[in-house]
């Protein structure tokens, strides 16, 4: 998700799944789900976009390194929010946990949160 196509706050911006191996994780859904793919350098590997056969990408299948290493192998969905912080506030505030410290990247920054009930997702800030 790039900035300057960032939803309007509420939105679902991303969806990202984060596993051991991506190559082999993205060949399944290629062939299962039939995606088109694209790889996205890491420097010290590649992670994949992944989309509609010539359309634009829809969701990630990356390597739990880095940045993503200790992430759970489910889908992550990103929602937008205009403010991170008054949204990690209030999600604190509400019984919800932050589960990592925010990342950034480029001008925008996301972290994952946890809710009362455990379920898991990213808040996204456009940059």
């Amino acid at each position: 998700m790039t900035d300057a196509a960032a939803p309007p706050p509420g939105s679902i911006g991303w969806v990202d799944l984060t596993v051991a191996d991506a190559e082999e994780v993205r060949e399944f859904y290629r062939q299962v789900v039939g995606f088109d793919t694209m790889a996205v350098d890491m420097g010290t590997h590649k992670d994949w976009c992944v989309g509609p056969a010539g359309g634009d990408p829809v969701a990630g299948i990356c390597h739990a390194r880095g940045g993503n290493a200790g992430l759970a192998p489910v889908w992550l969905v990103y929602f937008v929010v205009a403010d991170l912080d008054v949204s990690l506030a209030s999600c604190r505030e509400r019984g919800g946990e932050v589960l990592a410290p925010v990342r950034q990247m480029g001008k925008a920054r996301y972290a994952v949160v946890r809710d009362p009930a455990g379920a898991a997702c990213a808040l996204y800030q456009a940059g």
